[in-house]
């Protein structure tokens, strides 16, 4: 159980700000031309995303590995190889579909960045709190 709450950690403490930094202030102008986003962005309601998010993924990281060979880093690159693959599929490609936005292009490359990062990072910090 302790693997578990450390891997929520792992996924939630650093996701929160790489997110927060990423599209509200880094690449904020970015996002504000592409007019898809609210001016007042609701951001407990993010935090929840993210809870909800880091619960599901610690707890698949044990089915995923469930006899944990090969090194920490090797399985975390892989684990968050395939979470980004997931995430990006909803939150980049469905949401590039759906969306009114004024640059499909410039929406993937900035949100394709934003999963890359995210996931080379905690990737390896899931399977870090899952180690034995």
């Amino acid at each position: 159980m302790r693997s578990f709450w450390l891997g929520v950690a792992a996924y939630l403490l650093p996701t929160f700000p790489i997110a927060y930094v990423w599209h509200l202030v880094a690449f904020a102008p970015a996002y504000h031309e592409l007019a898809m986003y609210r001016n007042d962005v609701i951001v407990p309601l993010g935090l929840a995303s993210m809870v909800i998010q880091a619960v599901a993924f610690s707890w698949a990281y044990s089915r995923v590995f469930p006899d944990r060979q090969g090194g920490v880093l090797r399985r975390g690159l892989l684990y968050g190889l395939g979470l980004a693959a997931l995430s990006w599929s909803f939150t980049t490609l469905a949401v590039a579909a759906k969306n009114v936005m004024t640059s499909v292009p410039t929406y993937l490359m900035l949100e394709t960045g934003f999963t890359l990062v995210q996931f080379a990072i905690v990737g390896p910090l899931i399977a870090l709190a899952h180690r034995r």
